[in-house]
């Protein structure tokens, strides 16, 4: 089981080297043959002292000839480059076999990967019976193993003699290596960043200037495309973010608008319902006044009578004014009856005038 506490490794020359082929398989091939000083691989395998010879090509390969070391090969091998035109820009690739070269799997502390050559080649005499001079070698890493703090490499190594030997072979026929590999552990030839060579530095011819342009140029186009790919979300999503501010700008206006029209609404229904209520709450005048013309007798007549404040206010004349409190108090429309002012006889007519 996975630990999720494990550290994550994020190898950027493993990713770019993945991404250039990723970008190199969308070019069309007739376009990659334009630029490309090379197509195809001449795989050459020593073998007793003669070379064998065959052409591989986008997973294809063919078997073209077997030569002598020689003179003899050298002639044999300018015949069937002039019969044979996609040799001339093929890369030459020197395949060792066992008699001439060894694999051995390492498991090595993860804290060396930074200086790898340099732990293998001061270890060389430890993990094989070869001192660091006397051989070539090339680490080739492997998938991670399941202990952590760990790393699995492959350690592909020639005899210098070997090596040396079969170099200068190839020359004598006028051929020159690009690389050397083993053919116990293949190189996948197409992935040109991925693979390992045997040959050393000085042995190693340089790529053209067309063919480092034509890298470093897909090199910038991923550069790019990584960037374009990381800023334009976020270049996206601004402008998304501004179109949604100047739509809440505008929906805020409006909700200003909505909210000052409906405080307008509230308030014109809070006094309509102040009226309703005040109306209610209050008997009907024509029931008021019915009440008090039922309950005043008929000897008892007004000369004024006003409402106001929910306080009714009478004048007139009546033979026993002070009766009159009482046949309103026992009504069920008016209570706190009383005399605004003192009882006084009118003497023409001899009634009571109250008020």
């Amino acid at each position: 089981m996975s630990s999720l506490n494990s550290t994550i490794e994020l190898d950027l020359n493993q990713f770019f080297r993945w991404w250039m082929r990723e970008l190199a398989f969308l070019v069309p091939d007739k376009l990659r043959e334009l630029f490309d000083d090379h197509q195809g691989y001449l795989i050459v395998s020593p073998d007793h002292g003669q070379l064998a010879l065959s052409y591989y090509y986008r997973g294809n390969t063919e078997a073209l000839a077997v030569i002598p070391a020689n003179d003899i090969g050298k002639e044999a091998l300018k015949n069937l480059k002039a019969g044979d035109s996609r040799l001339d820009k093929a890369w030459l690739v020197l395949r060792l076999t066992g008699a001439q070269a060894l694999a051995r799997e390492l498991v090595l502390p993860a804290g060396v990967k930074e200086n790898l050559q340099q732990v293998i080649a001061y270890e060389m005499d430890r993990f094989t019976p070869f001192k660091p001079g006397q051989v070539y070698f090339s680490v080739k890493p492997l998938p991670a193993g399941t202990e952590q703090g760990q790393m699995r490499v492959l350690l592909v190594l020639a005899l210098k003699t070997q090596l040396d030997h079969w170099y200068a072979n190839l020359k004598a026929v006028g051929l020159t290596a690009d690389l050397a590999d083993f053919d116990a552990v293949v190189n996948k030839l197409e992935d040109k960043s991925g693979r390992y060579n045997l040959l050393p530095p000085e042995l190693q011819k340089p790529e053209s200037l067309l063919t480092r342009l034509i890298y470093g140029g897909m090199a910038g186009l991923a550069v790019i495309l990584a960037l374009a790919a990381l800023v334009l979300p976020v270049w996206f999503e601004y402008l998304a973010v501004n179109e949604l501010e100047e739509k809440t700008k505008v929906l805020s206006k409006e909700a200003k608008k909505i909210e000052t029209l409906q405080q307008e609404i509230d308030g014109i229904v809070a006094q309509a319902k102040q009226l309703v209520d005040e109306k209610t709450a209050a008997p009907a005048i024509v029931s008021m006044l019915e009440t008090l013309s039922a309950s005043i007798k008929d000897d008892t007549w007004l000369t004024f009578a006003q409402y106001a404040d929910k306080h009714w206010q009478i004048q007139g004349e009546s033979p026993a004014a002070s009766s009159l409190i009482g046949i309103l108090e026992a009504t069920d429309l008016f209570s706190n009856a009383r005399f605004a002012s003192p009882v006084t006889q009118d003497k023409s007519t001899d009634l009571e005038r109250f008020k």
